[in-house]
């Protein structure tokens, strides 16, 4: 389900009636009703959108559930300060929800927390404690309250420090409130602080030390969550890859078998053909696979994204994934997706030696030791490797910067410093791993803006819910490497419901060969759109490597045609957007 939704803040609408009859008027046109309403603050959702009363205190968008997974459909009977109610929420309930909270003793204070996993989207536009706050930027627009406008320095900044999610979009004037974060308007003061971090489920006190315990608490809450989440579709599509993860949110799906279809993506590529895998676990549930094909006609580099974009995040690959997945839904008659993505960083699938550094960091010599001999057994190599790789994560500096990435950009335009987000503020005690896997959980946060199926269905990130991302923070890195294997706890924790070949499976099918097929079919029309589109005509791109680069031919395993790909999808989506000629 799309949370459709428009929040105005401040007193204009009680000082202009014309204004707010005019309002009225486009928003039931929008098919958008009052959900609440307040001195300062008025809330307007699509009719078919949940949303809950919090007694006394505002409004739930959106679905909320119980500890075990129970979806909540009474109003909420909870009380105290913001403070209190945000904690409260936070430590009993999850869910995919944006909360509005008004203070009956400050009728010019509202706040609003958005949910750790961000399945609710949520951008603003506001001055002065006065504006919007919304689900779909595009909203705004048609209720003539905004008109999109580039912000270049974003598009320059994205592509300098590329998958990192920030507050900061890529229109003028919006900003986005950022998974697990809450923001404050009080009459003109407006600002925003985190409610919620994944560094608080990775402390000593709270971790893991039983490896049994923890695997049957990733179990639970994997199991609860998939449970949950499924209870909102009557027929829905389980995308598999043939991998651990999104095999293990198939199998967490059997309960609800018969409003289930199972398909995974087939491309003319070697290496990327998953079906022998995916049918493993189909088969294993008493189901059938369909196969779903993406040829090379599905890419393209000019396409449309949704008017509600407010950064450049569906590149070619994405949107022929995308509408692929569409189709066979609407062939089906689906009205939800299942996906496994997000499983990598989860369950821990750090490719460094961290996780070594971790175990002699917080357990000491010993469990170092042992740790040592499962990364060399992992990444098949020697111990002495291993060790020596260990060491120097242990005395290390720790890295907290962003990769940056100058390649074929305009030097006038590069920034040096990265955006903040507040997951990235890592304790001084911090360990290697912890900072690696809460590194890359920020990069997850960009998946929801990427994977866009069909307008009005949802698509769930089980993996990604809140239960999900605190089970697996509480298992310390050293713990999901035990045995010499990646993932481990997941694997002991789904053993007994997955196929022993998916068990024991330690790679995967990549779609890298369908990328560079699709590069060397399109050379020559991906130099055409870059060197005629608007990131040239607005000097982000160094026009001379640009050149260079396409002159050259590849050399074998050589990606960094990669690159061009992320140049594209920003072109395409600045093509789309209103946008000052200068």
């Amino acid at each position: 389900m799309k949370y459709r939704y428009i929040i105005f803040l401040g007193e204009r609408l009680k000082r202009s009636t014309d204004y707010t009859l005019q309002l009225n008027r486009l928003l039931r046109a929008e098919g958008m009703i009052c959900k609440l309403e307040s001195a300062s603050v008025g809330v307007f959702a699509s009719i078919d959108v949940p949303t809950l009363t919090i007694h006394g205190h505002g409004l739930l968008i959106g679905q909320v559930f119980t500890k075990d997974g129970q979806l909540i459909s009474q109003p909420l009977d909870i009380d105290g300060s913001v403070r209190e109610l945000t904690s409260r929420l936070l430590q009993n309930t999850w869910g995919n929800y944006l909360a509005i909270f008004c203070d009956r003793d400050n009728p010019s204070a509202t706040t609003l927390l958005r949910d750790p996993s961000g399945a609710v989207p949520c951008v603003y536009s506001l001055a002065d404690g006065e504006g919007f706050i919304t689900s779909d930027i595009d909203l705004a627009v048609d209720l003539g309250l905004y008109r999109s406008e580039v912000n270049w320095q974003a598009i320059a900044h994205g592509l300098t420090f590329p998958y990192l999610k920030t507050a900061r979009t890529a229109l003028q004037r919006v900003r986005e409130l950022l998974p697990g974060n809450m923001l404050a308007c009080q009459g003109r003061d407006v600002s925003v602080r985190s409610a919620w971090s994944p560094w608080r489920f990775v402390e000593k006190g709270i971790r893991h030390t039983d490896p049994h315990v923890a695997a049957e608490d990733v179990r639970d809450a994997v199991s609860s969550a998939v449970r949950a989440l499924s209870t909102s579709n009557d027929r829905f599509l389980v995308e598999l890859s043939g991998g651990l993860d999104s095999s293990v949110v198939a199998a967490c799906l059997r309960h609800a078998l018969p409003r289930a279809i199972f398909c995974t993506l087939v491309m003319p590529v070697a290496g990327t053909d998953e079906r022998p895998y995916a049918r493993l676990v189909t088969e294993a549930l008493g189901q059938e696979l369909f196969p779903v094909e993406v040829g090379f006609n599905n890419a393209r580099f000019e396409f449309p994204v949704p008017r509600s974009s407010v950064v450049p995040a569906v590149g070619i690959l994405q949107n022929a994934t995308n509408e692929a997945w569409e189709a066979v839904g609407t062939l089906y008659g689906v009205d939800g997706y299942f996906s496994g993505d997000g499983g990598d960083t989860v369950f821990c699938y750090l490719k460094t030696a961290a996780p070594a550094a971790d175990a002699f960091r917080e357990c000491g010599t010993m469990a170092g030791i042992a740790a040592i001999g499962d990364l060399a057994t992992l990444h098949e190599c020697t111990v002495f490797k291993a060790s020596r790789l260990a060491l120097k994560k242990l005395l290390r500096r720790p890295h907290t910067a962003w990769k940056e990435d100058r390649t074929l950009l305009n030097p006038a335009w590069v920034t040096t410093v990265p955006e903040h987000h507040p997951w990235m503020e890592a304790p001084p005690n911090a360990l290697p791993g912890d900072r690696e896997r809460i590194h890359d959980l920020v990069g997850t946060q960009l998946f929801r803006d990427a994977t866009l199926r069909a307008a009005g269905h949802s698509t769930h990130f089980p993996l990604l819910s809140q239960p999900v991302m605190e089970a697996c923070l509480n298992v310390p890195t050293w713990m999901w490497i035990a045995g010499g294997r990646n993932r481990t706890v997941a694997r002991q924790a789904f053993a007994d419901l997955l196929p022993r070949t998916i068990l024991d499976r330690r790679s995967k099918g990549s779609y890298t060969g369908y990328m560079a097929a699709i590069y060397m079919r399109n050379k020559l029309k991906i130099r055409e759109f870059l060197e005629g589109g608007q990131l040239c005509a607005h000097d982000l791109l160094d026009r001379s490597a640009l050149a260079d680069f396409f002159a050259k031919d590849l050399a074998p395993r050589d990606l960094s045609f990669l690159r061009l790909f992320d140049l594209c999808a920003a072109e395409n989506w600045v093509r789309q957007q209103g946008h000052d000629p200068s």
